[in-house]
């Protein structure tokens, strides 16, 4: 591993595990939604896992890129992971709260990741994790919009 990326791969690797909590939630969402809101949530959380397996498997592979080692088993995640699982019997505002409060832990994360790679001067990792926070981002104001109650 270069030395100069240790503090970016060890970033990284908190952000896999995070996300891979994040998809599992997004898939217990997906699978138990009921009520008025379950066409379009069901779909919406789909969207949401399809796209956070697509990032899993970019940040392992830019550990890899950076000669680090991706963390790949679950009990590794759960301890990492600055998120939680969630329980099977939320309603629906609720799961979207859920998935609001991940999202800031995400973007928390993903700022940390930055941090150390503008540091390294990792252009490659400040390239992705630009796009992963304005992406996030927007997704979170239109979830927000979705929660708000009259």
């Amino acid at each position: 591993m270069v030395n100069s990326n240790k503090k970016t791969i060890e970033a990284l690797n908190i952000l896999l595990s995070d996300y891979h909590l994040y998809y599992q939630k997004l898939r217990n969402f997906h699978w138990n939604i009921t009520g008025p809101h379950f066409f379009e949530l069901h779909l919406k959380f789909e969207e949401l896992y399809e796209d956070a397996k697509l990032k899993i498997d970019e940040i392992a592979e830019r550990i890899l890129t950076l000669r680090g080692k991706p963390i790949s088993n679950f009990s590794s995640y759960i301890n990492t992971s600055n998120i939680e699982e969630s329980d099977t019997n939320l309603v629906d505002h609720e799961m979207v709260s859920a998935v609001l409060k991940d999202h800031e832990m995400l973007l928390d994360q993903l700022r940390k990741v930055t941090e150390k790679a503008d540091d390294a001067k990792d252009d490659g990792t400040l390239d992705i994790t630009g796009t992963y926070i304005g992406e996030l981002e927007k997704t979170s104001w239109m979830l927000n919009a979705w929660n708000q109650r009259n």
